[in-house]
């Protein structure tokens, strides 16, 4: 990375391609990214077709942009086309994968103390069935060490499970050469990319993962309602589908069916067409662009954001580690964090607000009560940051 970033003139073109940025300084990319014009008309067009000729029609009439949206993600992704199935969220992708390895009793998983919520909630299911749970904490600095990872592995261990980027912290976990120690020890490897699709490039070969769950809406800039699964040719006989229809099969008798030889045996029939077409010209989009370029220009506005709220009175930045992301955590001493959200939207400027229950394990351990959660994308300006930290001064200035 470092070479041929995206120009002035460019920037400026991708903005016009975004009628939201002149309405709004919108730093919330983590949350939900504001979707180019080509993705709206994608969606809004087919829905009118769908209103016009009908929605199995439609679906005929655009057979062939369906199938290319399998596999625009299958690019973004460096995977096949017949290793990725489209669902509605992340959520549903890390889940279906989660609960479909079919954890045993005495089973071992071993996962960061960065996994989100939804994340959490299967970890502690697993736990009450009997499977061991062990948590890496990131060290001192804020790195995950690999030594405390591959020390952790035993003859049960079955699954590594971490997330790549953090919903409320701006570091980044050393995903490929985890994936070369899940590999010499021949134990499972799940990625959550929720937050790295669209911001940072991903190669599932060069990760090594067998299984990768992503959302549409966040740095994508696909619409929301979107998501995809990434299971490896050689993980889909050990991953089981959890619910199963017509579209998963490729044969049914009244006495049994065979599951269908791709990755599409993990999503059901009936989902909103429009949104898959979106999602796949959203994926085009980034790669057009370039997912190296964009990196750059992500990494370099944050660092601007973390170098500028450093130096206001009272304001502490969360972020630590080797390696940072386009999101930038902090808070204000004396001032609520939700309140500080809801303050800047006021004045038109987007933040998020990450809150103890999204990543409970790294809150409870920094004991963090909340954070503004900053996360920038290649069409924000320098100026925009700019005025993010002039506007923390001034609403907090008096407080602290």
């Amino acid at each position: 990375m470092g070479e041929n970033r995206l120009t002035e003139d460019e920037v400026l073109r991708l903005r016009r391609d975004t009628p939201g940025c002149e309405r709004v300084i919108h730093l919330n990319n983590a949350g939900a990214s504001l979707p180019p014009d080509i993705v709206v008309d994608t969606v809004v067009d087919y829905l009118r077709e769908e209103a016009l000729i009908g929605g199995y029609e439609a679906e005929g009439r655009y057979s062939a942009q369906l199938a290319d949206a399998y596999g625009q993600v299958a690019r973004l992704l460096h995977a096949e086309t017949d290793e990725i199935a489209l669902v509605e969220n992340a959520s549903v992708a890390w889940t279906t994968a989660f609960k479909g390895i079919g954890l045993e009793p005495g089973d071992e998983i071993v996962t960061s103390e960065l996994e989100y919520a939804t994340n959490l909630i299967g970890l502690i299911d697993a736990r009450k069935a009997g499977v061991k749970v062990t948590v890496i904490e990131n060290d001192e600095h804020g790195d995950f060490p690999l030594e405390r990872l591959e020390a952790a592995i035993g003859p049960r261990t079955k699954l590594i499970a971490v997330t790549h980027i953090p919903s409320s912290a701006g570091s980044m976990l050393p995903i490929e050469a985890i994936g070369r120690i899940a590999a010499r020890h021949g134990v499972l490897y799940l990625v959550d990319a929720c937050q790295t699709v669209g911001q940072y490039p991903i190669d599932v070969r060069a990760i090594g993962c067998d299984m990768l769950s992503a959302t549409g809406r966040k740095y994508l800039r696909a619409p929301r309602g979107t998501g995809f699964l990434y299971v490896k040719r050689t993980a889909q006989e050990r991953v089981k589908p959890l619910v199963l229809d017509q579209h998963a099969l490729q044969g049914l008798t009244p006495n049994g069916y065979a599951l269908r030889q791709d990755a599409k045996r993990y999503e059901p029939y009936e989902k909103n067409r429009a949104l898959t077409l979106g999602l796949g010209k959203a994926a085009a989009y980034a790669l057009e662009i370039g997912l190296e370029r964009i990196a750059d220009r992500v990494a370099a506005l944050a660092e601007q954001a973390r170098a500028g709220l450093r130096q206001l009175p009272g304001v502490t930045v969360h972020d630590r580690g080797r390696e940072l992301c386009g999101i930038v955590t902090f808070s204000v001493a004396g001032y609520d964090s939700l309140q500080l959200r809801d303050r800047l939207a006021e004045r038109r400027i987007n933040v998020s607000y990450g809150a103890p229950t999204a990543t409970p394990l790294y809150m409870d351990k920094h004991k963090l009560n909340g954070v503004v959660r900053v996360s920038v994308h290649y069409y924000n300006l320098e100026s925009e940051i700019t005025a993010l930290c002039n506007t923390v001064r001034e609403i907090t200035g008096p407080s602290v």
